[in-house]
């Protein structure tokens, strides 16, 4: 019966080791813009304090056309509050994810000092600006919301335990290039999401 019993608890450890590897093999491809993925860059297990928020616009509004290619190209007016006393920089960045999916970027900027907790319209001096995926340069590339309906955009802010450690220069730090050097410094982040619609969408 000993044998048996030795027997049987050594299948079943076989058994669940063919399960775990099967299970690794099956995985599906991780998605480093997906939701499950921005979570990680979070804090594990932690309620988010940290609230973004813009005088110009309220979270699901439409966002002004001043803040677009249709008006003046301005920066959105942002502002922050609840954010970790271990905040140490800050970082924004403002994309969208059109129905192919492949993600575009509009305005990268990080390297925020940690007392600042709002960027005023057409900020400038604050920060370091990363570059946009519409034009390739380091400034703000202002939406123009091509084809017809609505289009979502996102800003996020993120609160960081350090500043980033990035070894290019600033025109090639792109979302993705942000998003890498920020792994594990992310302590808390927050997403004001507004949609514009073109005025005139029948003219491009």
């Amino acid at each position: 019966m000993r044998r048996i019993g030795i027997f049987l608890a050594a299948t079943f450890i076989a058994v669940l080791s063919l399960l775990v590897i099967l299970q690794g093999q099956t995985r599906p491809p991780r998605n480093e813009d997906s939701p499950e993925r921005m979570k990680e860059l979070a804090v594990s297990g932690a309620g988010k304090t940290i609230v973004l928020r813009s005088p110009e616009v309220a979270d699901g509004g439409q966002l002004p056309k001043d803040y677009t290619g249709d008006g003046t190209a301005s920066t959105l007016p942002l502002e922050w509050r609840g954010a970790p006393k271990e905040t140490r920089s800050f970082a924004v960045i403002m994309h969208h994810i059109p129905k192919g999916g492949e993600v575009k970027w509009y305005w990268v900027l990080y390297n925020i000092p940690a007392e600042v907790t709002s960027l005023p319209k057409n900020v400038k001096g604050v920060g370091t600006l990363g570059n946009n995926s519409i034009n390739g340069k380091t400034e703000y590339a202002p939406p123009h919301s091509k084809g017809p309906g609505p289009k979502l955009y996102t800003y996020t802010v993120y609160a960081l335990s350090a500043p980033p450690k990035i070894a290019v220069s600033p025109y090639e730090v792109s979302r993705k290039v942000l998003l890498d050097a920020m792994k594990g410094l992310v302590l808390d982040s927050a997403e004001l999401r507004v949609i514009y619609t073109r005025p005139d969408e029948g003219r491009k």
